[in-house]
């Protein structure tokens, strides 16, 4: 039986910076708005999460301290830093001052996912669409939580809603597609993943995912082609040289196979899926090379 991997886990290129431009000028700093429609909804620069910038923020909070977006700035900073504790201290205070600040409770809601708080995090989503019953973000994080509890119709309902509701965010096609192809449904998936394509083309989840649905349908050229591009743009990635083994061990290409299987295996010694795909295709590897 064939080993496939799926990608994917909340990270804090998801923080949701609410009047970032304006707390970065307090400070003295400069901000620019990512203007490609692929970028995801609350991306910051990366520089956010340097020391110079978190103190800069500081300042801004020593200057406004009744100010909510000014700790909800900073605490994105410290989530993308990895400073979990001092990131959810930023939340609370900006919901104390402002307890409406549905922005916020959606950024506290990734910290307590990183904590593995799903309940927490679920209470916080719940919250924030409670208060913009319109807001995409916290509709493709609830729906997030609720996919990887298996609750597929809860989470679907979600993203549908996200949809319905125009969100820029590729990430809700994706987590749409993820759903689908759980529910075995692999056209709709594959669509959902062509779209998160369209919006985000430097991204390599949804080749992946796409990929592995285009496994389940027996298109294997097609899947073959989408694992090329994952490992094409990811030289490390152990998963996507083993479905891309997959798709070949499928195509009849056994020694091609068993190189792929065993550069997955290189990356990750552990990886049980690339180790079992050396042993089947190496024996078929030998065979065809006999009757050759």
């Amino acid at each position: 039986m064939m080993s496939v991997v799926t990608i994917g886990r909340p990270t804090f290129r998801n923080l949701l910076p609410l009047a970032a431009v304006a707390a970065l000028a307090l400070a003295g700093c400069t901000s620019s708005r990512q203007s490609s429609t692929t970028a995801k909804v609350g991306d910051i620069d990366t520089s956010s999460a340097s020391q110079v910038n978190i103190s800069s923020l500081s300042a801004v909070v020593d200057q406004n301290p009744a100010d909510a977006s000014a700790y909800n700035v900073r605490g994105t900073a410290y989530g993308k830093a990895g400073k979990l504790n001092e990131a959810l201290a930023d939340f609370d205070k900006a919901i104390q001052i402002n307890p409406a600040f549905y922005q916020a409770y959606a950024n506290r809601a990734l910290i307590h996912r990183r904590k593995e708080q799903d309940d927490r995090a679920l209470a916080d989503y719940n919250q924030a669409i409670q208060i913009n019953p319109s807001y995409d973000v916290a509709y493709i994080g609830r729906g997030n939580i609720y996919r990887q509890r298996k609750q597929l119709d809860l989470a679907l309902a979600d993203f549908n809603r996200a949809i319905e509701l125009d969100s820029p965010d590729p990430r809700a096609y994706h987590n749409r597609g993820l759903v689908y192809q759980a529910m075995g449904q692999q056209q709709q998936a594959i669509n959902d993943f062509s779209t998160a394509i369209s919006r985000a083309p430097n991204a390599t989840e949804p080749y992946n995912a796409r990929g592995l649905a285009y496994l389940a349908t027996a298109d294997y050229r097609a899947a073959l082609d989408d694992f090329n591009e994952v490992v094409k743009r990811d030289k490390e990635s152990y998963e996507g040289w083993t479905n891309q083994a997959l798709a070949l061990e499928k195509l009849g290409e056994p020694g091609k196979a068993f190189n792929a299987f065993a550069r997955a295996s290189t990356i990750n010694p552990s990886y049980r899926p690339a180790k079992d795909g050396m042993r089947r295709t190496a024996s078929a590897r030998g065979q065809s090379a006999t009757q050759g």
